[in-house]
Order: C-alpha cells, then structure tokens, then sequence
C-alpha cells in the first residue's frame, strides 16, 4: 500500500510534528474546501461546491456527527497551483480543518497535496484527473479516475474506429498537458501528426488552424482547461472548413461548451464518467436547493459523493488525519450516486466506469459503454 511504502517511521514523526493540533472540544467539524470559484473555470469549482453543501446539509440536519455540527470553509483557487498552496496553508494552519474536499482542477490538487500532506490532513478531490495526482502522497485521494485510463480507452476508441492521424493542440495547464502525455504514450509518437501547444487561456487558433488543412489528420483532439477555451477551438477549426471529427475528454462534457461553441460542436464525442444523478432523488434535491449546474450534474455529484465517504470516515474514526486515511484506504465499497466505488493503494477511485457521449440536438447523448479490457 502507498501508505505503507512512502514514508519511514522518522518521517512519519516528523510530518507528524508539523500537524496542526486539533481542538477536540471544537463544537463544530471544520472541513475545507478548494476549488475555482471565479474565473473561466468557476463551474468546475461551483457544481462540486454546490454537492459537497447539499452533503453537509443533509447531514447536518439529521444531527450532524456526534452532536456536533459540520461547518465548510471554502477557498477560491481559481484553477491555478499558487492560488490553492496558499488556501490550503490557510485552511490547514489557520482554520485547523480536519480534511480538505478538493482540489477540483488538477494544477490546485498537485499544489496542494504537499502541504495537506506534511500536515497529515485528508484530501479528496471529486474532479481532479491527472495521472500526476496518482503520486501526489499518502493522504491524496479522490473519487474521479485518472486521466491514464481515459486516455487508454480513448486510443481504443480510435484504433476501433480506424482514425489513426490524430491532431492535438493543447492549453499548458498541468491537467492538460497531462492528458497529452498520457494519450501520445497510448497511441504513439507516429498517430500524432499535429501536435500544438498553446498558453492558458488562449482563443485565437486561426494560424494553427490555418496550418492544420495542410495535414492530413482523421480526428482532432482539442485539449483545453477550460470549455471558453475549447470552444474558441471548436468554432475556428469549423470556420475554416474543417469537418473531420472530433473527440475530447471531460472538460468538453459540460453544458457551457455547446452554450458558447453551438453549431460547432454538433456530432462532438467526448470520453468520460456516466452523467451521474440524472433522475434521481440527487438530482431533485440538488436543483431545489442550486438550481441548474453551471457545467454538469455529474461534478456536483461526485461532490456530493466525496463529503459523504469523507463524512462516514469521520463518523466511524474521528477527526484524526491518519485514522481517516486508514478508513479510506480500507474502505470496501461506498455506494454513491455515482456508483459503488472505493480506493486503490495510490488513492485512486476504482469502480467508477467510462462512457462514449455525442452532442445530439444541442444536448450531451450517452450512447455506448466503454469497455477498457479491450
């Protein structure tokens, strides 16, 4: 296990030391959160914020843990690495949480995941795929699956489908240059026949795009952070004529990516996690309380599923850092709203599937299951 191989004893006593002291006689359960609340990234930080709240409600209203109610100090990291080390050292040494849900982008988790660390404090990420996070430490966890799987069944997908010139332009963020990573190592340098990196936040693509229609590709992967810059890809790379297919991950599974690109996107495919908590008492409660997700319920349920686990933890172990770790890593299942799932030797979430989703008359359409032992 990841908790047993990482650290030695002496290290163990000496982050140990650096732990905050818990104040056992708090009458609240602090937790924390981070994410990114403003910015073009908000609704990745807003849904799953908007989940974990409706978690903590319910639970506090049924009489909280113990006796003793649960109360969430959120901190916006707006998606970048500086801004989620600085809330976590607020959230760790400042308002002494016990465990942190978050981060949401993967760039705020990596930044993060150090300092809960070195303090032995939990963190759960509900969205966070990098493969990276897979190592980010012991007490790193998240109920999302890493972008190394989507990547495998995404190459499978493409091998199935016989597109074998792939062209790539990716944002430089830590989730994205991740992916990019992950899906060349899968399909091979040679599948790879356009391959473009460009700075955070970039929406003028027109002189790539104007050098992609001198290369013959069969599907283009547009790999941004956020669906405004995705869009932006989507819109120019139709402008110019361009109708080869398209096919991307879970940032393009969001309803502000056909609200911005539309028509642009009619007939994209996107490889990611069932829409989880369409139809159910989740979603009911979820829409009464929030209204509709800014990106998609599927993140706000995921939320939701990460305060819960972590709340059940807390229920049967206490507030301390190791224990709830221990729990975590011991867990054998957890039925969640999206799925049953529970948690490998690296922390990763197993048991949570993949899906092929179409956009079909301006909405996102599951149509095939993904099978990843092919």
């Amino acid at each position: 296990m990841k908790r047993i191989a990482m650290f030695s004893a002496v290290s163990l006593l000496a982050l140990a030391a650096c732990a905050p002291a818990q104040n056992v006689e708090s009458e609240v359960i602090k937790l924390g959160f981070i994410g990114p609340l403003t910015g073009e990234a908000s609704p990745y930080g807003v849904d799953p914020l908007n989940g974990i709240q409706l978690a903590i409600q319910q639970r506090n209203d049924a009489g909280g843990i113990n006796g003793k109610q649960i109360e969430l100090v959120a901190e916006d990291a707006r998606c970048t690495g500086a801004d989620a080390a600085s809330a976590a050292q607020k959230l760790v040494n400042i308002d002494q949480v016990v465990a942190i849900l978050g981060g949401q982008c993967s760039g705020e988790t990596l930044a993060a995941a150090p300092i809960a660390e070195a303090a032995q404090v939990v963190m759960i990420s509900s969205i966070s795929s990098s493969p990276d996070v897979s190592d980010a430490g012991d007490f790193i966890f998240r109920n999302y699956p890493s972008d190394a799987l989507k990547s495998t069944a995404m190459a499978g997908y493409f091998a199935a489908e016989e597109l074998t010139r792939v062209a790539i332009i990716s944002e430089n963020t830590d989730f994205a240059q991740a992916f990019r990573a992950s899906l060349k190592a899968e399909l091979g340098e040679d599948a790879v026949v356009f391959d473009e990196l460009v700075e955070p936040g970039t929406k003028d693509f027109r002189t790539l795009i104007t050098r992609l229609q001198d290369i013959e590709f069969d599907v283009f992967f547009p790999n941004a952070q956020t669906p405004a810059v995705m869009a932006a890809m989507m819109q120019q790379l139709r402008e110019q004529g361009l109708e080869q297919p398209a096919v991307s991950h879970d940032v393009a599974d969001t309803i502000e990516l056909i609200e911005i690109a539309g028509e642009a996107v009619d007939g994209m495919r996107a490889i990611n996690v069932p829409t989880a908590g369409v139809g159910t008492d989740f979603e009911s409660a979820f829409e009464v309380a929030y209204g509709t997700p800014k990106a998609s319920i599927a993140f706000a349920a995921h939320g939701y599923d990460a305060a819960n686990v972590l709340l059940d933890a807390i229920e049967a172990v206490g507030t301390e850092g190791p224990a709830i770790r221990d729990y975590l890593y011991d867990l054998v299942y957890y039925d969640g709203v999206a799925g049953r799932f529970s948690f490998d030797e690296s922390g990763d979430v197993v048991g949570i599937p993949y899906v092929l989703k179409e956009v079909q008359n301006g909405e996102w359409v599951t149509i095939a299951d993904i099978d990843l032992q092919q």
